[in-house]
């Protein structure tokens, strides 16, 4: 239903998604299959979602190839709480771990392309795979980090593609309403309960006014907070900055930050895990495969905060190759043969040559690891409900959930999407169904006039001097690549918390270099920058906070995992009117798997010293 408020555009609906990637349309297409109204928000059209862009694959423990023989839910909950350093909700990872394969055979119904698998002769690290004649046909897997049996299901390395093209056709299909080229401002709440958003057409400035009984928000990650980042450009935790406003919805976990082991230098373009996964190996300087030396085991398929960490320590090691661009090691898939690259990694042999011109088939490949996913976010319970405001849901990458706790495994995030998707959507199906919409004007009008205010503000200072915003982003991104990276001690980390609480006290005098007026990008980024530097020091002051190591966030100065002491999942407020957040914690819930060893990066990466060669 549309219609004007005080001369802005106004719509009412029973659930308000907020994000239409993959995790957003599944949950809206749920909603929208129980009979309810739905309204997609997005930053871009929908099939340009950053969802678009994932390569490697889904997991789910279908068991159908040679390789994941004998897999089952409990294997994959086993490494998804063993990927994850005992971080995450367990009764979250074996809800996952059992829905997954449902889902994956539900998406192939509604036609995403899956691998099959086939009798077409196959070597695998010198060896020769045999699939079961009996399997032929059916959905196929590829190995990924730190699973025991291979899992990922993948349409060549273009699965988040293939499944975001699939599910937009779905949400069409159910006559679901998306609004484009629009950005949720902020959440109309009273400190209790959510009504909606303050949303701003990217087209032509104006704000308008979005009510539902039930909001989510499925807006993805935040990687562009950091300089160097295979993320795309939207991605810039819009939708946790506007929860984190709220003064009541608390972040969990946000200084567990993953660094992909293979983003392409200098553009930093993901270079998927399937090219490991599929075979290819980890080289530096010399042509030496040396991650065998590191984890003989799991070698270049230990899970993400392992391989990156031992890339990173090859290259302090002195094995690093300069560039222009700083040093990077080698990744080789040449000997997997030009019909394989140019048929299951496609995508990035294209990357590889539009990018870098550089043919994959014949020559080495540059990468360095990268920021790529966050695992923290807004805070949610098993049925995605936020903390601390009723009738408000995140779902996705924008979501701590919490299935991945400190170190997510390859496949897990994307699976998440739809099997979370779907889950949550029910929950939300069956919640919004016994609300009745109630919002007082004034409570609107309040919201709305405040993001008016902040725009007109904006606009009448233009051109008057003030701070830079493209140059206050610039350094809020050094900040936390510099010092808020793989490896992180105390002098670095203070010094990001106060740089970040300088740039947030700056970034409250931004003044426009153009007018401000209409679709001027300058002012978008203006209205989002302060939240992004709230996030950025969210992270930072977390970070500074754990004194442990756990998956992706490592201490030199605290190498070890501290189960005693830090075997809690950090939350991050941020009252209305203070200068910097404010960080409880909660336990992490253990339901089947005490804390145990992961079974690789068994030596921490500073006790082990770079091999030595001849």
């Amino acid at each position: 239903m549309t219609n004007s408020h005080k001369g802005h555009d106004m719509f009412m609906t029973d659930v308000l998604v907020i994000g239409a990637g993959l995790a957003g349309e599944r949950a809206a297409i749920e909603s929208a299959a129980n009979g309810l109204n739905v309204i997609l928000l997005s930053l871009v059209p929908p099939r340009r979602s950053h969802s678009s862009a994932a390569q490697g694959g889904m997991q789910a423990a279908l068991g159908n190839t040679a390789m994941g023989k004998g897999d089952s839910p409990d294997i994959h909950f086993l490494d998804t709480v063993k990927g994850s350093d005992w971080g995450c909700e367990q009764d979250v990872a074996r809800l996952f771990a059992e829905t997954a394969p449902i889902v994956m055979r539900e998406m192939a119904h509604w036609g995403v392309p899956w691998n099959r698998v086939t009798t077409e002769k196959r070597i695998y690290d010198g060896k020769e795979i045999h699939e079961d004649p009996a399997k032929v046909g059916l959905i196929a897997a590829r190995n990924f980090g730190g699973t025991a049996k291979w899992r990922t299901c993948y349409t060549a390395d273009g699965t988040g593609h293939t499944v975001l093209y699939t599910m937009d056709s779905i949400v069409q299909k159910h006559g679901i309403t998306v609004h484009d080229r629009v950005e949720a401002l902020s959440l109309i709440q009273d400190g209790d309960t959510c009504y909606g958003a303050v949303v701003r057409d990217l087209r032509t400035g104006e704000l308008r006014v979005y009510t539902a009984k039930s909001t989510v928000i499925a807006t993805g990650g935040y990687g562009r907070l950091y300089g160097a980042s295979t993320n795309a450009v939207i991605n810039e935790g819009s939708g946790m900055s506007i929860a984190l406003d709220t003064g009541v919805v608390p972040l969990g976990n946000m200084e567990a930050v993953q660094f992909h082991p293979t983003g392409i230098v200098p553009s930093w373009i993901l270079i998927t895990e399937g090219a490991r996964g599929d075979g290819g190996y980890l080289l530096d300087k010399n042509g030496y495969r040396f991650m065998p030396d590191y984890e003989p085991n799991k070698k270049e398929l230990a899970s993400r905060d392992v391989v990156s960490r031992r890339m990173m320590q090859h290259i302090r090691a002195g094995y690093g190759v300069d560039s222009p661009y700083g040093q990077h090691l080698w990744l080789d898939i040449r000997h997997l043969g030009a019909k394989h690259i140019n048929t299951n990694l496609r995508e990035i042999a294209n990357i590889c040559r539009e990018f870098n011109g550089i043919d994959p088939v014949k020559e080495l490949i540059p990468v360095r690891p990268t920021q790529h996913y966050s695992m923290g976010g807004i805070r949610t319970n098993i049925n995605g409900q936020a903390y601390g405001l009723k009738n408000l849901y995140a779902v996705g990458e924008a979501a701590c959930w919490d299935l991945h706790g400190f170190n997510r495994l390859g496949g897990n995030s994307l699976a998440e999407t739809v099997v979370a998707g779907k889950i949550i959507g029910e929950k939300i199906a069956e919640f919004t169904k016994d609300v009745s919409l109630t919002v007082s004007t004034s409570l609107i009008d309040g919201h709305l006039h405040a993001q008016l205010d902040r725009i007109e503000r904006l606009q009448q200072n233009a051109g008057r001097g003030g701070e830079n915003v493209y140059e206050l982003r610039s350094l809020m991104e050094n900040t936390l690549s510099q010092n808020v990276g793989i490896f992180r001690t105390e002098g670095p980390l203070q010094e990001a918390v106060d740089t970040l609480r300088e740039l947030h006290q700056r970034a409250q005098n931004i003044g426009l270099r153009g007018t401000g007026r209409g679709a001027d990008p300058e002012l978008a980024l203006a209205l989002r920058l302060p939240g992004m530097i709230r996030l950025a020091l969210t992270i930072a002051k977390g970070a500074l906070a754990r004194q442990e190591s756990r998956g992706s966030h490592f201490r030199e100065d605290f190498p070890k995992r501290d189960d005693a002491t830090w075997l809690k999942r950090t939350l991050a407020y941020w009252p209305e009117h203070a200068s910097e957040p404010d960080l409880k914690y909660e336990s992490v819930k253990i339901t089947e798997l005490p804390p145990g060893d992961r079974g690789y990066g068994e030596a921490s990466a500073t006790s082990k010293s770079a091999p030595t060669q001849s």
